[in-house]
């Protein structure tokens, strides 16, 4: 409580009429002191004291109950302070120090804010402060302290006339030390695809901020999905461009890291790591069929339906060793190209399909030893037999046979007999036939039709993913080398596709074994791989392993592991989540194979310099009549003050908050200082005295 005095007036009549009774009394003073009368003064004096009287003034005494004034301390608790571990330090250092020194200060009251993380829209300061100010009355905000970097990025333009109150200064204190320097890697171009076999380019520059006019060198190690690294030098402050093939469909994850220089802020931004996904162009398939039949239909409008790819078709409508003297030019439209095919051009195609293929002497064995020689390398056959698997002219006993991973048994090997095709216990978990619309399940049957014919066969390798009559294997699939095999063991797969006995899903089975051939990544059967999302690392695996899935090695960007179990989703497929806040490369192995994740900066802005710098707020501070000053380790925290409006709110080693004196008034007292018992007599005796002045 305080108590004030002062003066006001408590008028009678109206002051514009006081105002005008005043002027005429002034007129009636100009003769008698133009004339040098006597008693004009008391005649003035009379005058004034009717006037006064009029206007009644009082002495008030005010009874007041004072507000303190409000500091309001703004906390930058985003990602670049947090990374600089030192800055972070500092900052809550001097947190701690302001509190208990506004503390200490009777009439000044302390309010905390602390700015949390804006999405990728960098530090959202302003709208801190803005959402702070509406529960703060302008009458009684001191000042504003922002422990900052100064890395703000809603930082107000200068047409913008922001203040936070008039004569309220912002008072700017930064961690560190005057001069920091920082380096970063800054990507100036990075696809998010490319063409599988061709290459693309990244384009990027190393940064030393701070530093004036930087030249020199910079290490720069690239690591791609785990591989071992490269490392180059690239100029400092200056383009440089890296060029990538891409060797495989699917995601692929450069790491990127340029070596720290010494003294710098952090090193959490010389890496940036980059997710390209390697996509396909147009496929080439060859699909030779060995003679015309019913089904050979299916294959060709499998095939011609996917827009991706593009189809060399030939049929043998003739074996070389039947001769019915038809002229040639009247049996086939082109001559089979055998030599271009199977030896100049065989590479260039993505997959090779054989459908009811007999060696009949039309390819010699050299060039089935180059197809084998093409799957080992990395290529993808598909092989549909019919009742020419079995015999002399079967492929099995050429020297493709060494890639097939069935071969017939003997000559009663053809089994004409109804049957419904039924995924195996291992197709089950196999991404190919895993789910397949009408498979048999533990409690029911398969619901597909029937189909006639199988070849029966001795499975020598790969997984047998379709049984047929008996439980002969009807479709098994194998990898031989780095390439790929796929053998169905029946040629009445087109009975589906007519629809007979309700039919089956023939073109989603067949589209699933071509891309299974050529290596699309979600139909790998075994496979690891991880994402993240909303700072959630996402483990998938799948496996043909029937036991339990195993435990999984997370290795965090720092270098950090920890174990994680995974849970059974059922399908071959098993799972898991675990967070993953850091930016960088994370990397999840089960033992036998590895899978990478790029975790990008929730907030890239806030990584985009992580030196502590006053420049963005520089214009404010100032404006505000506020001051930038440095804390070094936190320990360095200006002298706080109250100081009176109409005064410099800085000082050397000092900042000031404005003092502002808001109270309310509890109690008012009002003593008239001429009052009617006294203004009577004054009046009367000054009109006495100037009358008798006058007379003499």
């Amino acid at each position: 409580m305080r108590t004030a005095f002062g003066f006001d007036f408590a008028p009678i009549l109206p002051l514009w009429l006081i105002a005008a009774l005043g002027l005429l009394c002034l007129l009636a003073l100009v003769p008698a002191a133009l004339r040098r009368a006597r008693g004009t003064w008391w005649r003035a004096l009379a005058f004034l004291l009717v006037l006064g009287a009029l206007a009644q003034p009082r002495l008030v005494e005010q009874t007041r109950e004072t507000r303190p004034d409000i500091a309001l301390l703004l906390v930058d608790r985003t990602d670049s302070t947090r990374v600089a571990s030192t800055h972070a330090a500092a900052i809550e250092a001097a947190r701690q120090q302001i509190e208990a020194r506004i503390g200490r200060m009777r009439e000044v009251e302390l309010r905390v804010v602390e700015i949390p993380e804006g999405g990728n829209q960098g530090t959202r300061a302003f709208a801190a402060l803005e959402q702070a100010l509406a529960d703060i009355p302008a009458a009684r905000l001191a000042g504003v302290l922002l422990l900052s970097d100064g890395q703000v990025h809603d930082v107000p333009t200068e047409g913008a006339g922001w203040a936070p109150g008039e004569g309220v200064p912002l008072h700017l204190l930064m961690p560190g030390h005057q001069g920091e320097v920082d380096r970063r890697i800054r990507l100036l171009e990075a696809p998010g695809f490319g063409i599988v076999g061709r290459s693309v380019e990244l384009r990027l520059i190393v940064e030393d901020l701070g530093v004036p006019n930087p030249t020199g060198q910079a290490q720069l190690t690239l690591r791609r999905d785990g591989q071992a690294p490269i490392t180059e030098s690239v100029p400092i402050g200056r383009e440089h461009r890296i060029t990538l093939p891409i060797e495989r469909a699917g995601p692929s994850v450069i790491d990127l890291v340029a070596e720290t220089r010494p003294g710098e802020v952090s090193d959490v931004n010389n890496r940036v790591v980059v997710a390209i996904n390697g996509v396909r162009d147009r496929l080439r398939v060859l699909l030779v069929s060995g003679e015309p039949h019913a089904g050979e239909r299916t294959w060709r409008r499998l095939l011609k339906a996917d827009p991706g790819v593009d189809l060399v078709h030939f049929t043998i409508l003739r074996p070389p060793e039947k001769d019915d003297l038809t002229p040639l030019n009247e049996l086939a439209l082109i001559a089979f190209p055998v030599r271009e095919l199977f030896q100049v051009k065989l590479r260039d195609f993505d997959l090779v399909v054989f459908d009811r293929f007999a060696n009949r002497g039309i390819l010699p064995p050299s060039y089935l030893r180059n197809i084998a020689e093409y799957v080992r390398g990395g290529g993808a056959l598909l092989v549909s037999v019919g009742p020419e698997y079995v015999g002399g002219a079967s492929l099995a006993s050429t020297p493709l046979g060494a890639v097939l991973p069935a071969r017939p048994l003997g000559a009663q090997a053809i089994l004409d007999e109804a049957f419904r095709p039924h995924v195996s216990a291992a197709g089950a978990r196999h991404p190919v036939t895993e789910g397949l619309p009408g498979a048999n399940t533990e409690t029911a049957e398969a619901s597909w039709g029937r189909w006639y014919r199988t070849i029966r066969t001795e499975a020598r390798s790969g997984s047998t993913v379709m049984e047929g009559a008996g439980g002969a294997p009807l479709l098994v699939l194998d990898r031989v080398g780095q390439g790929r095999v796929a053998l169905m063991l029946s040629d009445h797969i087109w009975l589906w596709s007519r629809g007979h006995d309700g039919g089956g899903p023939q073109q989603e089975l067949l589209r699933r074994t071509a891309h299974w051939l050529m290596r699309e990544p979600e139909l790998e059967e075994e496979d690891l791989t991880a994402r993240i999302e909303a700072g959630r690392l996402t483990i998938n695996r799948r496996s043909l392993d029937a036991g339990p899935p195993p435990e999984v090695t997370i290795t965090a960007p720092d270098g950090t592991q920890s174990r994680m179990p995974l849970s059974n989703a059922g399908g071959g497929r098993s799972a898991a989540e675990a967070p993953a806040g850091a930016p960088g490369l994370w990397q999840v192995s089960d033992g036998r194979r590895q899978a990478f994740a790029a975790a990008m900066p929730a907030n890239p802005p806030e990584f985009a310099d992580l030196r502590a710098d006053p420049a963005r707020l520089a214009p404010l501070v100032e404006a505000t009549g506020g001051a930038a000053r440095w804390l070094g380790d936190g320990t360095t925290v200006p002298e706080i003050r109250s100081v009176a409006a109409g005064r410099a709110a800085q000082g050397a080693s000092w900042i000031g908050l404005r003092r502002r004196d808001d109270h309310t008034v509890t109690r008012i007292a009002a003593l008239p200082l001429l009052p009617p018992w006294l203004m009577l007599p004054l009046l009367l005796g000054v009109a006495v005295i100037a009358w008798r002045r006058e007379a003499r």
